[in-house]
């Protein structure tokens, strides 16, 4: 296995760099994608670049979702294997990434996905928001076997998430998270859960838009649902 640590990256000069450091810690080449973030971003970017840390710059703001494809074009293109998603904003528990992988050594052919432990300081938009997803991805899938589709600490077996991005319309933004799952799980490649805490700080930046976020989710649940259909009704439907 040859692992890329993959961090999209927009306007989160604050973490970014201990995120980026504590992977690399673990043994792991680090790559992060810039999702043109604002102007002072730069010179710290630039530096971690300076000290070994892969970094991509998209000079137009696209979306997570478009700057994790362009990381995982990157590790296709680099020899790499598996590549292993991390938020740039601090929130996910970076000491359970050895679990991760061992379970990646275990199952390589499997994506292996963060199973999110919630304390007092989620919001509760999100986790409302989250129960509504979970809810669409028992109806995508006919399981329970989704158990969260937004978390964004996963670790992709590269092929198969690539085959998913070159085949298949999957939208750039936070709705590129659950929509990727759903496809690698109608292709058979399942995901294995890694409990793990997620902290959300007080002075912590989100990026979710409420409106356009949760427009763009809805069109997707609504995308996979009516996929879903037809490929039950012509029998293409690998379960």
């Amino acid at each position: 296995m040859k692992i890329l640590a993959l961090i999209p990256h927009y306007n989160h000069p604050t973490t970014v760099g201990s995120v980026a450091h504590t992977l690399r810690d673990f043994g792991l080449d680090v790559l992060i994608v810039d999702d043109g973030s604002r102007p002072e971003c730069r010179p710290l970017l630039q530096g971690l670049h300076a000290n070994g840390i892969h970094v991509l710059f998209r000079e137009r703001n696209g979306g997570k979702g478009a700057a994790v494809k362009t990381g995982l074009q990157y590790a296709a293109q680099g020899g790499y294997t598996h590549v292993l998603q991390v938020d740039a904003d601090g929130q996910h528990h970076l000491a359970d990434t050895p679990k991760f992988i061992a379970a990646a050594q275990r199952q390589p052919e499997n994506v292996i996905c963060g199973e999110p432990q919630y304390g007092d300081d989620a919001p509760k938009a999100r986790l409302y928001g989250r129960k509504i997803t979970d809810f669409w991805n028992m109806l995508h899938t006919a399981s329970r076997d989704i158990k969260d589709g937004m978390c964004g600490f996963r670790l992709y077996p590269v092929a198969a998430a690539i085959a998913v991005i070159r085949e298949e319309k999957l939208g750039d933004r936070m709705d590129f998270d659950t929509e990727i799952l759903v496809h690698l799980y109608w292709r058979g490649i399942k995901p294995v859960w890694i409990p793990t805490p997620v902290r959300y700080a007080q002075d912590g930046v989100s990026h979710f838009r409420a409106w356009a976020d949760n427009l763009s989710i809805s069109k997707m649940h609504a995308r996979l649902f009516c996929t879903m259909l037809w490929r039950r009704i012509t029998g293409s439907l690998k379960r």
